[in-house]
C-alpha cells in the first residue's frame, strides 16, 4: 500500500491544488455519514419507515452542523468547474465539448442506480411488500439525484456565473424567506432556493477561480458572518437548529434550502477556505493523498450507493429480528451507540456496492476524456507504460 501510495503521489503533477481535492472527499464523506447517522428504518410491523433520531433527541443537532458538508461541495464544484472551463477555452475546445464532459461524470453512473432500484421496486411490490415500505426505500436511494440535477443546471449556466456576486443568489433567498415566513406566502415558492440556495457556494466557487477569496481574512469573514447570521435566524427568527430535514417537523431547512442553511453554508465554506493551507501541507504525505485521490475517483459511486448499502444491511438484518440501532425507534443514546457500532456494516457493503458499480463511474469519466482531450491526471497502477498505451483517471 506505501508502494503504491508513493507512485500515486509521484504521479500528481506539480501543479495540482491537493486541497481541492481533499474538501471534496471530506465534503462526500461528510454527507454519506451525516446519512447514516440521522437516517433510521424503522420496522413497523409490516413496513418500514423512516425516522431520525434528532426529532426525539433535538439537542443532537450539532451532528447535523457537522455533516451537512453539500456547501462546501458546492463551492469546490463552481471553482472546479470555472477553472476547467477557463482551461477548456485556452485549449481552444468549445463549450459544448466541454459540458458532455462534465455532465457525462455526473449521469453515467446514474443508470446502474435507476436499473437496479427500478427491479428492485418492482421485485418488492411483487413479493408483496407493502407500498409504504417501497416508497420509504426507494425514495431514500434515490434521494442523492435531486443534487445531482441541481449541480447539472449549475454547471450548464457555468459561463453565465463566471462573474455573478454571491451576493446576488443570497438576496433571493432572502426574499423568498420573507415572502414565506414573514408575509405568509404560499410554500412552493420555497423550491425557487433549491437553485439559488445552492447557487450561493456555487458563486463564491467562482469567486476562489477569480483570486478574491486567497486572503485569510475572507475566509473569516464568511465564517463569522455566516456563523452570527445562522444564529440570529435560529434564536431569535425562529429557524430549526437542525440543518437537514426532520420526518414531521413543520419547517426543514434543506428540503428546499432556507436562508439559515445558506448562511450555515457561508460559514462552512469560509472554514473550508481557511484549512486550504493546513490541507495543502498534510496531503504532501503519501498515504494521505492516496486516500483522498482514490476517494476522488469513486466520489459518484460513494455518494449514489450509501444509502443502499445502508438499506441493504436493514433489510438483511430483518432475518435475525428488529435490531437495535438499525430497526428499533431512534430515541435514546442507547440508538445513537448502537448505529455506532453498524457504521462498519455499512462501509463493508458500500465497498461491495463499490466493487460492483465503479466501472460505471470510470466508464463516464473515459467517454468524457475522449472529448475532453488532455487534462491534469493522476495516473494510478505499476510501472508506466509506453506512449499510447498508459491508462490514465482523472481524480
Amino acid at each position: 500500500m506505501r508502494r503504491a501510495a508513493v507512485r500515486i503521489d509521484a504521479a500528481t503533477p506539480p501543479q495540482r491544488d491537493r486541497a481541492v481535492d481533499a474538501l471534496r472527499a471530506l465534503a462526500i464523506l461528510g454527507v454519506v455519514l451525516g446519512h447514516w447517522l440521522v437516517t433510521a428504518l424503522v420496522a413497523d410491523g409490516g413496513t418500514l419507515r423512516a425516522a431520525s433520531p434528532l426529532g426525539p433527541m433535538p439537542w443532537l443537532a450539532p451532528v447535523s452542523w457537522m455533516f451537512q458538508t453539500l456547501a462546501v461541495f458546492f463551492m469546490v464544484g463552481g471553482h472546479v468547474a470555472t477553472r476547467s472551463l477557463a482551461s477548456a477555452r485556452a485549449r481552444g475546445g468549445s463549450y459544448g465539448a466541454w459540458l458532455r464532459t462534465r455532465l457525462a461524470r455526473l449521469f453515467v453512473p446514474v443508470a446502474a442506480v435507476l436499473a437496479v432500484w427500478t427491479v428492485a421496486a418492482v421485485g418488492l411490490l411483487l413479493g408483496g411488500a407493502s407500498f409504504v415500505t417501497v416508497h420509504t426505500v426507494v425514495k431514500l436511494a434515490l434521494s442523492p439525484l435531486w443534487f445531482l440535477l441541481v449541480f447539472a443546471v449549475l454547471t450548464a449556466a457555468t459561463p453565465l456565473l463566471v462573474r455573478l456576486n454571491p451576493l446576488w443568489p443570497l438576496a433571493v433567498v432572502l426574499h423568498v424567506d420573507l415572502v414565506r415566513f414573514g408575509l405568509g406566502g404560499p410554500s412552493w415558492l420555497g423550491w425557487v432556493n433549491v437553485v439559488a440556495g445552492w447557487l450561493v457556494p456555487y458563486t463564491v466557487g467562482a469567486a476562489w477561480t477569480r483570486g478574491e477569496l486567497e486572503r485569510p481574512r475572507a475566509g473569516r469573514l464568511l465564517l463569522a458572518g455566516g456563523a452570527v447570521a445562522t444564529a440570529l435566524l435560529v434564536g431569535w427568527a425562529g429557524y430549526p437548529a437542525s440543518m437537514v430535514g426532520v420526518p414531521g417537523a413543520a419547517v426543514s431547512n434543506l428540503n428546499p434550502p432556507t436562508l439559515a442553511a445558506v448562511t450555515f453554508g457561508l460559514a462552512q465554506c469560509g472554514l473550508a477556505l481557511l484549512l486550504r493551507d493546513r490541507l495543502r501541507r498534510a496531503m504532501r504525505g503519501p498515504l494521505a493523498w492516496a486516500a483522498v485521490a482514490l476517494v476522488n475517483l469513486s466520489a459518484m459511486t460513494v455518494f449514489l450507493w450509501h444509502q443502499t448499502a445502508m438499506m441493504v444491511t436493514t433489510a438483511t438484518g430483518l432475518f435475525a429480528g428488529h435490531l437495535p440501532g438499525l430497526h428499533t425507534v431512534p430515541d435514546g443514546l442507547d440508538w445513537v451507540a448502537a448505529r455506532l457500532l453498524w457504521l462498519p456494516v455499512f462501509a463493508v457493503v458500500l465497498g461491495v456496492c463499490w466493487g460492483a458499480f465503479h466501472g460505471c463511474e470510470n466508464s463516464g469519466g473515459r467517454r468524457g476524456r475522449k472529448s475532453e482531450g488532455r487534462s491534469r491526471v493522476v495516473r494510478v497502477g505499476g510501472r508506466p507504460k509506453p506512449s499510447g498505451s498508459r491508462e490514465t483517471r482523472h481524480v
